[in-house]
């Protein structure tokens, strides 16, 4: 059967990526690490430490995930294996449906299994804290955050993560001045990594009586949300900190009193702000988490180009600069400017489907990591 033959071709060409998933997982690495960390849960006075004994739960898990999905995805391979050799003796078409639909959702495990694979870096695990500002383009330039910060949202959504606004700046007429938010979920910071830097929009703008395309820009800047004590130690002289009313999405006020905190690091212009809490001590505290993570960062990085891509969008946001367009008028398409992957479907993209983007980023990346390697 012609069905039949392209079951089994297409299995074909996931035979060698199986291997290569088993051996990229590390497989014997980890049931040893699992076995120690189990040994050690049975330690007496082990669960003293309620923050390692989080951290170790979090990476047994982890750990058994990855192990869990290798045996799931070798079980479907044989069994669609098995059904395949059953159609061609029993000439069976009956099996074809069942064989489909066990091959789709193999395929498409097997492509988020080998995607994930590349998640490691020293951060990708964590979680994200991603800011959205404003750039050329004025109101429509705000309007333009408000339509990626309900992208990212959707993304979000889609994962099962989670995430909370920790600042928040509405724009002068419509839209959004910027937004730091946080996204909770493990991977977070891997997946998203890939978004940072600047975004343009073209369309015929609303705010145009005219009617005219008008093109806008907006950054994005991604850092890992790093929750463990990284041993930093900041100077307090080297610290300019200002408080400031707090304002909620839509102008509405969360807080009338001047909660938010800002705090700028003077020796290397690093800016972090917050103003999620209602307590003028959590923000500060919120404040220095992130202020000691980019600062961390900064201290792992050995040349001046990973220090600039660390500390945030440093580049004009504005024309030539930017990583990712979505065209709206006269045509639709979406095309990212460093792996040339697009789509015309610009409404799915700015409804959160952007994973072509970011698989699309963290291979193209891992090429050319291995390359510079």
């Amino acid at each position: 059967m012609v069905e039949l033959d392209q079951f089994k071709a297409t299995l074909n060409t996931y035979t060698e990526g199986l291997t290569e998933v088993r051996d990229s997982l590390e497989l014997d690495r980890k049931e040893k690490r699992i076995e120690e960390l189990e040994r050690n849960m049975e330690a007496p006075n082990y669960w003293d430490n309620a923050d390692k004994a989080q951290a170790d739960m979090k990476e047994l898990k982890a750990l058994k995930d990855d192990i869990s999905d290798y045996a799931e995805l070798k079980e479907t391979y044989e069994e669609i294996e098995t059904l395949i050799e059953m159609g061609y003796e029993e000439n069976d078409e009956t099996l074809i449906p069942e064989i489909e639909e066990l091959l789709t959702g193999f395929t498409n495990k097997m492509d988020s299994v080998k995607i994930r694979t590349l998640l490691s870096g020293e951060y990708d695990k964590d979680g994200a804290i991603v800011t959205l500002h404003a750039g050329a383009g004025g109101t429509e330039a705000c309007d333009w955050v408000s339509m990626l910060y309900r992208m990212y949202s959707k993304w979000v959504d889609s994962k099962g993560f989670t995430q909370e606004v920790l600042d928040y700046l509405d724009g002068e007429e419509a839209g959004i001045k910027s937004i730091t938010f946080q996204v909770n979920g493990e991977n977070a910071f891997g997946y998203l990594k890939s978004e940072k830097g600047v975004h343009r929009l073209v369309r015929i703008s609303p705010f145009n009586a005219a009617g005219k395309r008008q093109t806008s820009f907006a950054s994005c800047d991604v850092m890992p949300d790093i929750e463990e004590d990284m041993g930093i130690e900041i100077n307090d002289d080297d610290l300019r900190i200002d408080t400031y009313r707090s304002s909620g999405a839509g102008g509405q006020h969360i807080n009338k009193t001047s909660s938010a905190i800002r705090i700028t690091h003077i020796p290397t212009g690093v800016v972090v702000q917050c103003q999620n809490e209602r307590s003028q001590h959590s923000n500060k505290d919120k404040a220095m988490q992130m202020l000691k993570a980019k600062l961390y960062l900064l201290k792992e990085q050995e040349n001046a180009e990973k220090i600039s891509d660390i500390r945030g969008e440093v580049k004009e946001i504005g024309w030539g600069n930017q990583i990712r367009s979505y065209v709206m008028q006269p045509y639709t398409m979406v095309k990212d400017h460093r792996t040339n992957i697009e789509s015309g479907n610009t409404d799915s993209v700015m409804n959160g489907n952007i994973d072509p983007f970011i698989n699309g980023y963290l291979k193209w990346n891992s090429i050319k990591s291995n390359e510079e390697g």
